[in-house]
């Protein structure tokens, strides 16, 4: 009876779904798709869950209010990290995909009520891992641009020697560049084309907001004002070659707590299948006993 009532629930809740799509006339599953690949690049196929996710937050959007401030500080965080939608749509797909693991307490609650409280729990982390995907992918980017910069600031400091056309040094750095880097190389390159090179390097240096590179386009501003530089940029070479260092040896360290977790759970796989052994031989003497 009980699965009946699930099936009968389920089959209703697809009944008035596809309903209210035709009412509210949501966008169809396959503009869905290609509102997701066109939202997340890096995914080249989205699953058919995340497409009715989209529907339903592109039309839930509209009706979600924000303040201007908070408005224009996720616009700048979506556009970082790559993610063409708005912050209210943003919004609407995390309630949205907590909200439907929520919608499945319900039947939890009649089939195992224990259940009940893992989906709630379940569903406050989907949310808080929702709200928080964009600025997880800016963190990403900006640690593996950082992680170039040394390299990127080195490259400047010989080229200072030879010529100061900043846009020239980027272009050629940017055939050596890392995936995420050379992206955003082309990006401030095609701004340095189409308008002011100072403005496009401050706009560079603040989709991420990275101290490191806050330095690095100080520095390139200051040639493109007349500075010599060569000096600043010896500077940052040396600062970025420590941090470098630091940063190599912080991720070093944490290889051998990694190492003994695994040694541990092994530890505890053997002491399991020796006392299971010794177990079942102690149950087995105890029967012949009685």
């Amino acid at each position: 009876m009980k699965i009946v009532l699930i099936v009968v629930f389920i089959l209703t809740a697809c009944g008035l779904f596809l309903l209210l799509s035709g009412i509210l006339k949501l966008p169809t599953l396959r503009t869905g798709r290609a509102m997701m690949q066109s939202g997340k690049k890096e995914k080249k196929l989205q699953k058919t869950l995340d497409a009715f996710y989209m529907d339903g937050a592109a039309y839930l959007g509209k009706y979600i209010g924000m303040n201007a401030y908070k408005k224009s500080r996720m616009q700048n965080v979506l556009n970082a990290a790559g993610l063409k939608m708005t912050p209210e749509t943003y919004m609407a797909y995390a309630y949205l995909k907590a909200g439907s693991i929520f919608l499945l307490i319900l039947p939890a609650l009649h089939v195992f009520p224990l259940l009940a409280i893992l989906l709630v729990l379940l569903g406050v982390m989907v949310y808080y891992k929702e709200t928080r995907k964009a600025e997880e992918l800016v963190r990403e980017k900006r640690e593996q641009i950082e992680g170039e910069l040394y390299r990127f600031v080195s490259t400047i400091t010989q080229e200072l020697k030879n010529s100061r056309d900043v846009l020239s040094m980027l272009e050629h750095y940017k055939e050596n560049a890392g995936e995420m880097f050379q992206k955003e190389l082309d990006i401030v390159c095609a701004d340095m084309r189409s308008s002011s090179y100072e403005a496009a390097l401050t706009r560079f240096e603040a989709r991420l907001n990275s101290p490191q590179l806050s330095d690095v386009v100080r520095g390139l501003i200051g040639v493109l004002r007349g500075d010599d530089g060569a000096v600043y940029f010896q500077m940052l070479t040396h600062d970025f070659k420590q941090a470098e260092l630091q940063r190599l040896k912080a991720k070093a360290a944490k290889i051998p707590p990694k190492i003994r977790v695994f040694s541990f759970a092994m530890l505890l796989c053997f002491l399991a299948t020796y006392f299971a052994i010794i177990g079942y031989e102690i149950i087995k003497s105890m029967g012949t006993l009685f």
